[in-house]
């Protein structure tokens, strides 16, 4: 009986049996478009699906509860944890009623229509789905309203079902359910598929009740709540509710009642965002105090120098000044520039104290490494990847790779066209290609976009600040990478060697630049652990059986057809793209492979003749088939006229340029990297574009506190912050009278922690507190790999900047890809050039 009487008043203690309005201060609707009381934002169709993936976990209705997005995706869906290629309806259209606390969504599927209506009731939202006819026959038993929740806010905490306790699964273990319907959550492409059981139920569901950071409670009107664990079908997996939409019924067909526990008085604790790496004596140094926008108070900024014997001997400080706000955040900013005794230093507001930081020289000298002597080789591809006792990857897609079939889509942004316009028939061997290139982004596939920008990055930076590092073995006859191992040979000059070859490849197969090689399936591309065990490694043979392997003088066959597919409609902006590349390894090789050089050089040259003896073949799909024509062709020409300084490639270089000056920013650095080739009146020609630079990038001061361009898609920005800091090195190093070097340092503390949401170093291993959570081939395991760059800030509308370190499948936010590092060692090293000029 006593244990009875405990639990009860335990209940009663977390908030289940008091009404609404005594478990939190009433809901508003007046200040932004969505509902807020302190520590609680409902956001309602804010933020919608962008139609590639249904899985981005930014739509619907969602929950921020104590400065945290815990739940996301409130909607109707058709599965009960649907996956990244299962079907989510389009917004038609919304409405929001401030003065009645009211904001609705008109959303449609192929076969039907509703209405998302959410209602503020006092501390609640009221959330209903209206049908104006009955559900299609055809949906009873899929359509239902869900509401998923992230698995780490939720880890190591309990729930109520109707009042039976549970604790949240650290592990997936759900009941499971055969299906005869392929799994799309699960990514299996064939054979029978299985669906979760829900692991609790109950007309009331009461979730964290111990932790008002996480505590919620979802009540239906009238129906079932089921809550179901996704991770049992992918990784990627949230916890749903779920509650089925009832048949033959229309006008409010499910209604529920969400209350999330909101604090009164509840502040968001303060952020310090700084560099992690730190700052160079005689350098700029500013921190930005990010507050709650109702936190008024006026607390002085502390700086502190920590000493050997571990005391902390404050350093004065002027008193910190307002910002104003940006987002939903209301800023100060402290500049302690005039601080240029080197040390350790902490920063403190309140009672949000910083990890320490240096003050130090020769910060940049070493900052680049992580992302040389780590991420690059890790990212390479054909090869076998080891780092002392670990293995990163074996040797992988030796079975490189079948022709793709026509007039087919993929499903991750790569089309074939009618034809294969190759020698090869649809499924069909394309020998040679299973040599060099790096894995894209947090995947498995080699796009060729990404192989030339990244040799074009490396290229340069070798060009310019002579990188001769040494730190990686890589042995071209076994195929094997060995880290932290010397052998002789400039480590980025092997990587600029590896996707050269690729490329190259590529001309020898097919005569053309194809958009890349890919997984054929989703089973494939949603694979997660070491890429050598994608696929067999055996080229497939159709004469042999499923499974069936064969092996000889020549090697191995196998009649399993999990081969990459190469998808090849030919593309004049691939072509021109990687013929820019060949030529800028061309320069790096000279002196050095001769041989090699030539070869590049050579196929460059032909690439462009080629390309200017027919039309432009303008095939053009997602971000897989090159960007605009002109920007590759200038491209191209840029780099031919610095390996050549043939004045044919000047005179196109001249001739595009008005084109190249419609998006400057996108094409200072090629249109700058021509300065020095192109006759003095080049110069003249330029100059009005750099000094609008300088004018877009001091009205950044102004836009924002960081003072950097700040994107709002549904990738993150750490590519546009690091290209507006690479522009600034070039236009002050072209027209020092117009852009000083400012925007420079700028970039890079945005990167290493000088940014909104949180004071993390955005490149994994780089500064005292660095991003350990990302989206990598590793991303299950909750880990990093050094020297990755994940997008960063991401900008949830209308105000909610979030990257998120509890959960790494956000690839938005976390996603590394490949070119990101590169930039991050051009624009320290030009950042290191800087500080030795000071």
């Amino acid at each position: 009986m006593r244990g009875m009487v405990t639990m009860a008043a335990a209940i009663a203690l977390a908030g289940v049996a008091l009404p609404a309005a005594a478990q939190a201060p009433q809901l508003r609707l007046d200040r932004s478009e969505y509902f807020e009381a302190p520590g609680v934002n409902w956001l309602v169709f804010s933020n919608t699906n962008e139609g590639l993936f249904a899985d981005a976990k930014i739509s619907g209705v969602e929950l921020i509860q104590q400065g945290i997005r815990t739940a996301t995706n409130g909607d109707v869906r058709l599965a009960a944890t649907p996956g990244q290629w299962d079907p989510a309806a389009q917004l038609v259209s919304r409405r929001v009623d401030k003065v009645a606390g009211v904001i609705e969504a008109v959303m449609a599927y192929s076969d039907f229509r509703y209405t998302v209506r959410a209602e503020r009731r006092g501390g609640a939202v009221v959330l209903s789905v209206i049908l104006g006819q009955a559900l299609p026959a055809a949906m009873a038993g899929k359509a239902g309203l869900n509401l998923e929740f992230v698995p780490s806010a939720y880890f190591h905490h309990s729930f109520l079902a109707d009042g039976r306790p549970g604790t949240f699964p650290l592990h997936p273990a759900s009941g499971m359910v055969a299906t005869a319907e392929r799994n799309l959550a699960s990514g299996r492409s064939d054979g029978p598929g299985a669906e979760p059981l829900p692991f609790a139920s109950g007309r009331t569901l009461v979730l964290s009740p111990e932790d008002a950071a996480r505590h919620v409670t979802i009540t239906s009107s009238d129906g079932t709540l089921q809550l179901f664990d996704g991770r049992n079908q992918a990784q990627n997996g949230w916890f749903v509710v779920r509650q089925l939409l009832p048949a033959g019924r229309t006008g409010t067909v499910v209604q529920w009642t969400l209350e999330a526990k909101s604090v009164p008085g509840w502040l968001r604790p303060p952020v310090i965002a700084h560099s992690q790496l730190g700052y160079a004596p005689d350098g700029a140094k500013v921190a930005t105090i990010e507050l709650d926008r109702d936190d008024r108070r006026r607390l002085p900024v502390k700086l502190f120098r920590v000493e050997a014997n571990g005391t902390k001997a404050a350093v004065p400080l002027p008193a910190p000044k307002p910002w104003g706000e940006y987002l939903r955040y209301r800023y100060l900013q402290a500049d302690f520039s005039s601080v240029t005794r080197p040390g350790t230093y902490l920063l403190q507001y309140g009672d949000t104290t910083t990890a320490p930081f240096p003050i130090a020289p020769g910060l940049y000298d070493t900052a680049w490494h992580p992302a040389s002597d780590v991420y690059l080789p890790v990212a390479m591809d054909h090869v076998a990847v080891n780092e002392a006792y670990r293995v990163w990857h074996g040797d992988a897609h030796r079975d490189d790779a079948r022709q793709a079939p026509v007039n087919h889509e993929h499903i991750d942004l790569y089309r074939q066209g009618p034809t294969t316009d190759t020698k090869f028939a649809p499924g069909e061997h394309i020998p040679g290609l299973n040599v060099g290139g790096w894995l894209d982004a947090g995947d498995f596939d080699i796009r060729t976009q990404t192989q030339y920008h990244v040799i074009r990055l490396l290229a340069d930076s070798m060009e310019r600040w002579g990188l001769d590092r040494d730190t990686t073995w890589v042995d071209w006859n076994s195929r094997r990478v060995e880290l932290h191992v010397p052998d002789g040979t400039p480590d980025l000059l092997q990587q600029v060697r590896h996707g050269s070859i690729q490329l190259l490849a590529q001309f020898d197969a097919v005569g053309h630049a194809i958009h890349g090689i890919v997984e054929p399936d989703v089973g494939q591309y949603t694979h997660l652990g070491d890429a050598a065990s994608k696929t067999d490694g055996l080229v497939y043979d159709k004469a042999l059986a499923p499974y069936q392997q064969r092996f000889d003088r020549d090697g191995g066959r196998s009649g399993t057809p999990d081969d990459r597919w190469a998808f090849t409609s030919k593309a004049s902006a691939l072509n021109y793209g990687s013929a820019a590349a060949l030529a800028a390894a061309a320069r790096v090789f000279k002196g050095r492979d001769d041989a090699f050089a030539a070869a590049a050089l050579a196929r460059a040259q032909k690439v462009w003749a080629d390309e200017h003896s027919h039309a432009p073949d303008t095939f053009r799909h997602g971000n897989t088939t090159g960007g605009p024509l002109e920007e590759e062709e200038f491209a191209a020409a840029v780099e031919l006229l610095a390996a050549t300084r043939d004045q044919r490639y000047a005179s196109r270089v001249a001739e595009l340029y008005p084109k190249m000056a419609e998006d400057f920013d996108g094409n200072a650095w090629a249109v700058l990297k021509a300065l020095p080739f192109m006759p003095p009146a080049f110069r003249d020609t330029v100059r009005p574009a750099a000094q609008a630079w300088n004018e877009r990038a001091t009205a950044m001061l102004k836009a924002n506190p960081f003072g950097v361009p700040i994107t709002t898609g549904g990738w993150a920005g750490s590519g546009a912050v690091m290209q507006f800091g690479l522009n600034a090195y070039l236009l002050n190093q072209a027209f020092p009278d117009l852009v000083d070097t400012a925007p420079v340092t700028r970039a890079l503390d945005f990167i290493h922690g000088h940014h909104p949401a949180h004071d993390l170093s955005l490149v994994s291993g780089v500064g005292t507190r660095s991003k350990e959570v990302a989206y990598g081939s590793n991303r299950a395991d909750f880990s990093y790999i050094a020297g990755g760059v994940v997008p960063g800030i991401l900008i949830l509308k209308p105000d909610y900047p979030e990257n998120r370190e509890d959960w790494p499948f956000f690839w938005g936010e976390n996603e590394y890809v490949v070119p990101q590092s590169a930039m991050y060692i051009a624009l320290v090293n030009a950042a290191k050039e800087l500080e030795g000029k000071r």
